[in-house]
């Protein structure tokens, strides 16, 4: 069964308004929460992500985010990622107590990045094309999950002549950035084909617009308040293909959806 990564989100502008959290009163608790309704690890941002989203500048992002790492770190076991694109953050995050680093640019946004993704223990290198100002205008490939596989390959290899360790990389491949609701669900249909690179897998589908998407029932694509069906569907779906990392908002939901998932998997069936 997958691990699941609990969201929380220290910003005031989330896409999924119930995610958000207040970073110098509630983050721990909600960390608590998370883990004792199942979370293996937790990761923490302060800079909205969501199509259309304006960059944060670094030391607003660090007094959402610092704070909160450190009163997290003091209030759980689990390991703790910090989902930041900029180094000194990312620098500050750890001595705070984080212990992964999710770089959604994959190391590329900031110099600095790749040096200090030497520190980390483990490190998420995620797929997206552009930037999430203007990711969404217009996504074109020739073959999203080549396109991915090649991605990988490359960020792969400057990792380690930077003289990191591939072993200590996860991938993601991106859902909902820089991509169309097909693009999304050609990766999710062919999740298997990236686990070809050697590498954990992690996901992030939870509340995302291509499940409004898929649940539009001719009224509309519902808010993200009403994707969790869809979330989980995916979620599943993740699970079968041997994802290694299921980051969602949603933990106990989640673990509920893949622990009766995993009860009817076929015996013997290769992950």
């Amino acid at each position: 069964m997958p691990k699941i990564m609990g969201v929380i989100n220290l910003t005031p502008d989330s896409f999924y308004a119930a995610s958000r959290v207040v970073p110098d009163r509630s983050a721990a608790a909600t960390a608590s929460r998370m883990v004792s309704e199942g979370a293996d690890m937790l990761d923490l941002g302060g800079e909205s992500t969501r199509p259309g989203s304006e960059p944060v500048p670094l030391e607003e992002e660090c007094r959402r985010v610092l704070p909160a790492v450190e009163a997290v770190a003091s209030s759980v076991s689990v390991p703790i990622s910090i989902d930041t694109t900029k180094a000194e953050v990312a620098r500050r995050a750890r001595r705070s107590g984080a212990g992964i680093l999710n770089d959604i640019s994959a190391l590329r946004a900031d110099p600095a990045m790749l040096r200090e993704a030497l520190e980390y223990p483990r490190v998420i290198l995620m797929h997206m094309r552009g930037a999430p100002k203007t990711m969404q205008e217009n996504p074109v490939y020739g073959d999203v999950v080549a396109d991915i596989r090649d991605f990988f390959e490359e960020r792969l290899g400057a990792f380690e002549r930077a003289g990191g360790d591939p072993s200590r990389v996860i991938l993601d491949p991106g859902i909902g950035f820089g991509k169309t609701l097909e693009h999304n669900l050609d990766i999710l249909r062919r999740l298997e084909e990236l686990r070809a690179l050697g590498r954990p897998l992690a996901l992030g589908v939870s509340r995302k617009s291509f499940i409004g998407g898929l649940l539009d029932e001719g009224g509309g694509p519902p808010p993200p308040e009403e994707r969790l069906e869809g979330s989980l569907a995916a979620a599943c779906r993740a699970a079968w293909a041997g994802v290694d990392v299921i980051r969602t908002h949603d933990v106990l939901a989640t673990r509920r959806a893949l622990t009766a998932f995993s009860a009817m998997e076929p015996a013997g069936r290769e992950s």
